[in-house]
């Protein structure tokens, strides 16, 4: 029998299935989206034994998502103060610009580059966040099924790492202060910011739309979206995809000009959010890959 028909393969498919149906039904109540990725993920993973080994594959990226999205259920900044005005102070010490007499942010100081061709980079460079993991999962399954899963395990710690940081420091983003100014409003709705720029240009209101369902409202610290290239920029390199980590290295500098480009982050989030890379890892590759949990990371 083909092991994705196989009586085990069945029942802990059906058991991750339902249990988070339940989950989400009880919690966020269920939305479009969460049934048109189980409806993907169960057509990949019943399809071919191949498409049914790369569902094995990715299955970190996709508790990384499940986890990101439950924060809509325990916002990080109903537990902690969330950081607005002392953030701010720390980015204008440490990264401040000087321009017309004064210091200012660099998110501030780049409003003046108020240019179409910048936007469009930048709104295709933070479209680009999910494609880019899923394809760099794509090739490294023909090329090394248990490459696949220490960078898609790597990616799930590194959300996790993310995540306990958010808890630990909630922040506002710096379009927050420019809305909002220094106080803090509990019910805030999340904001394209900059990258409704792209929109204009492009008649689609395709960051409004996304925005608009943001988890994580007062998760700045870190830049998650800058940690994530650095990982797959890290394991297309050990993969020696070198023309595949030469793109991956430019994309990786584009989506930290993005995070400050559009007003989403601050520096200090992108550094935060690169350190989380770098943590995790090293954790990886120095401790799980040199323990006997190194057998596992192989596609049965």
């Amino acid at each position: 029998m083909n092991k994705r028909f196989s009586g085990k393969s069945i029942l802990i498919y059906l058991i991750i299935l339902f249990a988070y149906l339940i989950a989400i039904g009880c919690s966020m109540g269920i939305r479009s989206d969460h049934l048109l990725l189980l409806f993907f993920l169960s057509v990949l993973f019943f399809l071919t034994e191949g498409t049914h080994r790369f569902v094995i594959g990715i299955f970190p990226l996709v508790l990384s998502w499940w986890f990101l999205d439950a924060l809509r259920v325990l916002p990080s900044n109903h537990f902690t103060e969330v950081h607005i005005k002392d953030l701010y102070e720390a980015e204008i010490n440490l990264f401040g610009v000087f321009s017309n007499g004064k210091t200012i942010s660099p998110n501030q100081y780049l409003q003046q580059f108020n240019i179409d061709y910048l936007h469009l980079i930048t709104g295709f460079t933070y479209l680009l966040w999910i494609p880019i993991p899923f394809l760099l999962c794509t090739v490294l399954y023909f090329k090394s099924n248990k490459m696949l899963l220490t960078f898609t395990s790597c990616f799930l710690l590194t959300n996790i790492i993310g995540i306990v940081v958010y808890y630990l420091y909630p922040a506002a983003p710096p379009w927050y202060i420019e809305q909002y100014g220094f106080d803090f409003y509990l019910n805030t709705q999340g904001s394209a910011a900059g990258l409704n720029q792209f929109d204009r240009i492009t008649g689609i209101p395709v960051f409004e739309g996304i925005y608009a369902k943001s988890f994580n409202v007062f998760g700045a610290v870190p830049s998650l979206h800058s940690a994530y290239p650095v990982l797959s920029f890290f394991y297309a390199r050990k993969a020696n995809l070198k023309l595949f980590s030469y793109a991956l290295f430019i994309y990786m500098g584009l989506t930290w000009f993005t995070a400050v480009f559009t007003n989403h982050h601050y520096v200090i989030d992108v550094l935060a959010g690169i350190v989380c890379a770098i943590v995790a890892i090293i954790i990886m590759e120095k401790i799980v890959l040199k323990s006997r949990f190194k057998h596992r990371l192989k596609l049965a």
